[in-house]
């Protein structure tokens, strides 16, 4: 698609809180959050002209690497909130892209998120084929407090819960979409703890991708999760509670 006349570096964007969306509490899912976040970026890519379907016609796609979410409290059910994002960096392969959530005036959630461009036929990387310099960059303007960093992954993990990738697991890319990870990993955690809004960030690092039908395992080593398959860890998660 063509760059669209309505295309601007830093876009925001109006959502509504729906029933669908939220836990029993009526506040916002975690995993909703980041389909929130995600669903906005691929808005900007769109309008930018780098979008799944433009980048298709080379067999690429963007591929989520890490994210960091850092929150001061969740949206609920009929909020109507805003999503802002702006890319930090693109070059090459590899881009940084924030984005931050608000109500109102104020913003409750900040997230920084590196991506990566994923050759759909080969499953490696590459550099981007498509134009990004209507792309302007934003290295000084960051989301969060933190950027998003490298877990810990070389500890003892218990592991907590095992699973099949299932067909309702994967996205459009023939893999799981990157939010499974997370409600996998969130379904083993005290559901008290994230009803009562006691996690105030996490970490995300994708390392490997999983697809249908493979089994996967759940480690837990205090506030750090993983997934796995045939024992090589494919993601990891490190929560920050209160």
């Amino acid at each position: 698609m063509p760059i669209s006349p309505n295309f601007t570096s830093i876009l925001t964007k109006d959502w509504e809180i729906n029933f669908l969306q939220c836990y029993p509490n009526g506040y916002l899912k975690y995993t909703e959050l980041c389909n929130l976040f995600q669903l906005t970026a691929a808005t900007h890519s769109e309008v930018g002209g780098i979008s799944f379907s433009d980048m298709q016609e080379f067999h690429q796609a963007w591929v989520l690497s890490k994210m960091r979410v850092e929150i001061k409290r969740l949206p609920k059910w009929k909020d109507k909130v805003t999503v802002k994002t702006w890319i930090k960096s693109l070059e090459n392969s590899r881009s940084t892209r924030c984005l931050e959530l608000y109500l109102g005036d104020e913003k409750i959630v900040g997230c920084e998120t590196f991506w990566a461009v994923f050759n759909t036929k080969t499953r490696r990387p590459e550099a981007l084929a498509l134009p990004h310099e209507h792309f302007e960059k934003y290295p000084n303007v960051s989301a969060t407090e933190k950027s998003y960093a490298k877990i810990d992954l070389q500890q003892e993990f218990e592991e907590v819960a095992e699973r099949t990738v299932l067909l309702s697991d994967l996205d459009i890319v023939n893999h799981a979409n990157s939010v499974k990870y997370l409600e996998w990993c969130l379904d083993c955690v005290d559901s008290k703890k994230l009803l009562k809004q006691e996690l105030t960030a996490f970490e995300m690092n994708y390392l490997k991708e999983v697809s249908l039908n493979e089994v996967i395992t759940i480690g837990k080593n205090k506030n750090v999760f993983t997934v796995s398959k045939d024992g090589k860890v494919c993601f990891g998660l490190e929560l920050e509670l209160k």
